[in-house]
């Protein structure tokens, strides 16, 4: 069974919260396709055919993918004001389930919640998860400036644990662009940096040392977080401020997580292959905005046939708990 943990729905009420942040301006790039540009550079992208409600199932079938696992790509609602995004976070939320209920064979759903408030993130945690297509939560990088590991999430990180919810991650647009006005590079690099820190952030805080229950899941084959893996662990060696919240190596931490094959690099999925294992790495598309996306950057690995199998669909069936 093959199982795309990283694609993306897409609807109008989505694209139309975009429209109200400041500074979003659309330009139209051909028929039927528009961007939503923030200064200089792409901050979303549309085309009118992702609408169709049965493009998604026909990019599947084309591809030879079983289910997709439904999430809102950056900003999710993190960007918006509390009471926008509570409201909001409810709306998309009843949406994407609703699309997932026209093919409970081929759709799960990862829920967003509105973590500019609490105490509402915990009582939406608790209304969606009871959906029988509810499969984990969808969650930025950062939330509007606030990192991950700001105490006001410690609630948050508790019940996701208690419960053993899948948290997948992806990269918002940075909050601070300066100097990364041309070549797309909010996205292009800005998207790697933040996912990067972000988990930097994270592992150094202690919220997997305190929260191990809770599986977590990190796009784009973890940016260059595995790359740093020594430098971090000689951070801990070295510095009192790495150390000070943890007892153990961040790489032990980093090899608790998963990582996602949407970096579509054969050498990075290689070297996530050798330094967590294929038990860790999950298949992806960023469905639908990488239109190529299928299967073929695993099964070309130079790996054997069942730790394909893992990738592709074994570790997110046992991990989201799919039949």
């Amino acid at each position: 069974m093959r199982i795309d943990v990283h694609a993306h729905f897409v609807n109008e009420r989505f694209y139309d919260a975009i429209l109200t942040i400041p500074g979003i301006t659309v330009r139209q790039t051909e028929p039927g396709a528009s961007e939503l540009r923030f200064g200089n550079t792409s901050y979303a992208w549309r085309r009118e055919i992702w609408f169709d409600p049965d493009h998604c199932v026909r990019d599947m079938d084309a591809k030879g993918i079983d289910m997709r696992l439904m999430s809102l790509t950056s900003p999710n609602v993190h960007v918006f004001a509390p009471a926008m995004q509570v409201d909001l976070a409810r709306r998309l939320n009843d949406d994407m389930f609703a699309y997932c209920e026209r093919r409970p064979d081929r759709y799960r759903g990862l829920a967003s919640l509105p973590l500019a408030d609490i105490p509402a993130a915990m009582v939406e945690l608790d209304r969606v998860r009871s959906h029988p297509l509810f499969c984990g939560i969808a969650m930025g990088s950062s939330l509007d400036k606030i990192p991950l590991n700001h105490k006001s999430l410690e609630p948050v990180w508790a019940r996701l644990d208690e419960l053993r919810i899948p948290v997948v991650e992806h990269p918002v647009y940075p909050a601070n662009t300066e100097g990364l006005d041309e070549y797309e590079l909010p996205i292009r690099v800005g998207f790697m940096f933040e996912t990067t820190v972000a988990l930097t952030r994270m592992i150094y805080a202690g919220i997997f040392e305190r929260y191990p229950n809770f599986p977590y899941i990190v796009a784009h084959t973890g940016a260059a977080l595995l790359m740093l893996m020594e430098r971090l662990d000689n951070g801990y060696r070295i510095f009192p401020d790495c150390r000070k919240d943890i007892t153990r190596l961040p790489s032990t931490f980093m090899k608790q997580l998963y990582y996602d094959s949407c970096s579509y690099s054969i050498e990075a999925q290689m070297l996530a292959h050798r330094m967590v294992g294929p038990e860790r790495m999950m298949f992806g598309t960023d469905y639908p905005y990488i239109g190529h996306g299928d299967p073929s950057h695993v099964t070309q690995l130079p790996v054997s046939d069942a730790d394909k199998a893992l990738i592709l669909g074994g570790n997110a069936k046992r991990v989201f708990g799919i039949a």
